[in-house]
């Protein structure tokens, strides 16, 4: 996957990608990162990235000339809407605290891509050309406001880049964690009850939150791991893991119970926690 990220903070990125997943998805070639310099494509002396907004109103606004010249010297990225370059898919996404709030199910449709490009927006916010007429879909990463986009492209990087084919040691991790909601998480659980082979002591998340873990020691100054995951019985273990994890979904998230798909033995599980509260 080619990542383009456009800002006027580059030094930013320094740390945030020279750290684990990113960096050895970066070493190994799975993942190019280019970072681009918005200032570079300012015409004055000053090198001015923003302006006052016409209208009035506090704080400055970026400018389209710079976001708009950088984007088009990438090449075939200028058009509207979702890119496709021959079978190559690319998308622009405008960070913005406007955008679609990131998920586990956003990470995983833009690992899916081969090109995307990462405008960096301010506080004050974004010439809105950049939205109507470049950008594809706008991103936030929650529903607050930060000084800038950086650290949300930086969330978006790492988040995407660990969804890729070989990014992570274990690929079957990155789909039994917390909110992670597919296909194989509905498999694994049905092939568990029917007793085929399987991970049968794994719990997947199925868009829960995940359940809880413990490693040694077994005693840690008297905090004892639950004896259920020392017993070795590999069902007894996947109900405890299904079980806490639907608790602790129902005490932290109780939003989340309303959107995933819930087996007989999930809501079975899930009276009992009730009854005990």
């Amino acid at each position: 996957m080619k990542i383009d990220i456009l800002t006027i903070f580059p030094d930013f990125f320094r740390g945030p990608l020279d750290y684990g997943i990113v960096r050895r998805a970066r070493e190994t070639g799975l993942v190019e990162v280019s970072i681009h310099d918005l200032r570079n494509f300012t015409k004055d002396k000053h090198r001015t990235v923003d302006d006052r907004p016409f209208g009035g109103g506090e704080g400055m606004v970026l400018k389209p000339e710079p976001i708009f010249e950088c984007l088009e010297s990438l090449g075939e990225l200028a058009g509207r809407s979702e890119r496709v370059v021959g079978d190559a898919k690319q998308s622009v996404i405008l960070l913005s605290a406007q955008g679609r709030r990131l998920d586990q199910s956003l990470a995983a449709e833009l690992s899916a891509l081969d090109r995307i490009v990462l405008i960096c927006g301010r506080y004050e916010g974004v010439d809105e050309r950049v939205s109507e007429h470049l950008a594809d879909r706008e991103v936030s990463i929650g529903d607050y406001v930060l000084s800038g986009g950086e650290l949300g492209a930086a969330v978006i990087v790492d988040t995407v880049t660990r969804l890729i084919p070989g990014a992570v040691g274990n690929e079957a991790s990155t789909r039994q964690e917390s909110f992670t909601e597919d296909a194989f998480a509905g498999r694994n659980a049905r092939a568990t009850r029917d007793g085929e082979s399987g991970p049968s002591s794994t719990c997947v998340s199925g868009g829960l939150l995940d359940y809880p873990h413990y490693t040694r020691p077994a005693d840690f100054r008297g905090m004892v791991v639950p004896e259920v995951l020392v017993n070795g019985n590999h069902d007894q273990i996947r109900r405890w893991r299904r079980r806490t994890a639907l608790a602790k979904t129902l005490r932290n998230r109780p939003d989340l119970i309303e959107r995933v798909a819930l087996t007989e033995e999930d809501k079975e599980l899930l009276a009992q926690i009730k009854g005990r509260s």
